[in-house]
């Protein structure tokens, strides 16, 4: 998740008090929540208490006097930092006083009051299940209070997130970020003020071998099978006439469970993907649809007068990667601190094991940037589990005071209609390059120095290649 402070405020003080610095806390380049330093370093100061200043970064220190304008920017650029560094740290930024800091902070600078409201939940297939939840509820509450709805048992909940999206003109859902334990879900699609926004249920992990958790229940399957069904249908899932042919058999029997292994076997089942972008592979300013699953990213691009065609990277061939972000001056010069500037440009760069002895620096531009990294991460995290032995499946974790608000009205996941014809103007696509799939068990290296440590996320699924996949 990608914390920055791009600019300060001067406020006015409460009933006429003294003004002060505010600093405005964005996260995936939107407005969350907006906080004076003296805020800041009492979350600091609680983090100490609990966890001991040795595990935490250093965070500005006080001034006796007013800051200048070149201290105020010194100490946003140190505040951004310190932020970036606590979220990234897997002990703090999970940390309950962190995470409950950044909602109240969230609730109170969207001077939204703590009241019950009905907040609506989609499905993949377009369902909308209606919620009745407080506006101070986090993101876990919410999700229980969709499962309750649903009748998804806890031992499921794990399985799936909310996402939050924006719903584009043809009805295709661009997906923003995955909901965080950070924020609150209503106060995060309320504040963006516009209908487009929704939140989504989807399940939450990469391995199609978890679908038989899944399965084993009638509300889980009926939640796979919708989304695999919608995945279908808007070009997500890649589907030959005849393995369409064949599904559409298993769906008029109503055989859901052998529709879903059927579809288990099909390219890019369980993928997310993005809106249309532009890479420099294997050329500068290449059009390209990026998709994440089953531990790759997959780029589907058309070089001049050639096939549609295919390059995969998979995760344990990155080093490391990163965000950046930068905010283009207007034509004519330089322009002063948040005026005439253009839109945020957002980048994800990987390093990749192209051969052997041979890493290749690969960019992708695209304002769903954030959201790739994100699915890097969650991929890198669920092969580490497997690698140790360990199990996605989790027990509903109870909070300490936590209650689960069971629904008493329950709501059926709606089975989805038939597939559709084939849309035939989809192309059949060749890969890229058969080397890029190619991986074997060796030596894990160190991320490269390109970038600082704070914008690098090192990949400790890296692995390295063998004469015998060259």
């Amino acid at each position: 998740m990608h914390f920055s402070i791009p600019e300060t405020e001067s406020r006015s003080g409460d009933s006429g008090g003294s003004a002060y610095v505010a600093y405005n806390i964005h996260v995936n380049g939107v407005l969350h929540c907006r906080v004076r330093y003296s805020q800041l370093l009492g979350l600091h100061e609680q983090l100490r208490k609990e966890y001991g200043a040795n595990v935490l970064p250093a965070f500005p220190p006080k001034k006796l006097f007013s800051l200048t304008p070149a201290e105020v920017e010194q100490r946003r650029e140190q505040l951004e930092w310190y932020m970036q560094a606590v979220r990234q740290d897997p002990l703090l930024g999970s940390s309950e006083t962190f995470n409950s800091f950044l909602r109240r902070a969230q609730q109170e600078t969207q001077q939204v009051p703590t009241e019950e409201v009905s907040l609506e939940v989609l499905l993949s297939n377009g369902q909308k299940v209606l919620v009745n939840v407080l506006t101070s509820d986090q993101t876990e509450d919410v999700l229980e209070a969709v499962a309750a709805k649903l009748d998804l048992p806890d031992d499921l909940i794990g399985y799936f997130s909310l996402f939050l999206v924006r719903e584009r003109e043809d009805g295709a859902f661009s997906f923003v970020r995955k909901l965080q334990e950070f924020e609150l879900p209503y106060v995060s699609v309320t504040s963006l003020r516009s209908q487009e926004y929704k939140i989504v249920l989807r399940k939450s992990y990469w391995d199609s071998a978890y679908d038989d958790d899944v399965m084993e229940n009638r509300v889980g399957l009926n939640l796979l099978y919708a989304q695999t069904v919608s995945d279908i249908e808007r070009g997500w899932i890649l589907v030959t006439k005849e393995q369409h042919r064949q599904l559409k058999s298993l769906q008029e029997k109503v055989s859901k469970k052998e529709f879903l292994r059927l579809a288990q076997t099909l390219r890019h089942y369980g993928y997310l993907r993005f809106d249309a972008c532009v890479a420099d592979f294997p050329e500068k300013d290449c059009p390209v649809v990026v998709s994440a699953g089953n531990s790759e990213l997959s780029l589907q691009l058309r070089l001049p007068g050639q096939q549609l065609r295919e390059g995969s990277f998979r995760v344990t061939r990155m080093r490391c990667w990163r965000v950046t972000s930068s905010v283009p001056l207007p034509s004519g010069g330089t322009s002063s601190p948040g005026r005439g500037r253009g839109e945020v440009r957002l980048e994800l760069a990987f390093e990749y094991l192209m051969s052997k002895d041979r890493l290749q620096w690969v960019t992708i531009t695209s304002p769903q940037a954030i959201m790739m990294s994100i699915c890097l991460q969650s991929m890198v995290d669920e092969l580490m589990v497997k690698k140790s032995g360990g199990s996605i499946r989790k027990m509903l974790r109870r909070r300490v005071g936590g209650t689960l608000r069971r629904s008493d009205s329950q709501q059926a996941v709606k089975s989805p209609p038939l597939l559709e014809s084939p849309d035939a103007s989809r192309e059949s696509m060749v890969k890229l390059s058969s080397k890029l799939s190619a991986v074997s068990l060796r030596g894990i290296g160190s991320p490269s120095t390109d970038a600082s440590a704070s914008d690098v996320h090192g990949n400790f699924a890296f692995e390295g290649i063998g004469d015998e996949d060259l």
